[in-house]
């Protein structure tokens, strides 16, 4: 699976990469090295989430996370 990050918030990628992945919060947590909590969190876009959580979600789950940095004027 191939996914564009930058087609989705920022809260919205973590959640449709979760239910992509038919796990609950927690057990996708589990699978990734953090919290429920922190994965709620993510979720609800209120702690922004590094280049190495994605690295890990990428690897975990087999997902060609494509991150493209944004082009300033």
């Amino acid at each position: 699976m191939k996914f564009n990050i930058k087609d989705y918030d920022r809260g919205d990628a973590i959640r449709i990469i979760r239910e992509w992945t038919n796990l609950t919060q927690k057990d996708f947590a589990k699978r990734i090295g953090k919290s429920k909590r922190t994965i709620e969190q993510y979720e609800a876009g209120t702690v922004n989430y590094g280049i190495d959580v994605l690295n890990k979600i990428a690897k975990e789950f087999n997902i060609d996370i494509i991150v493209e940095k944004s082009k300033k004027n």
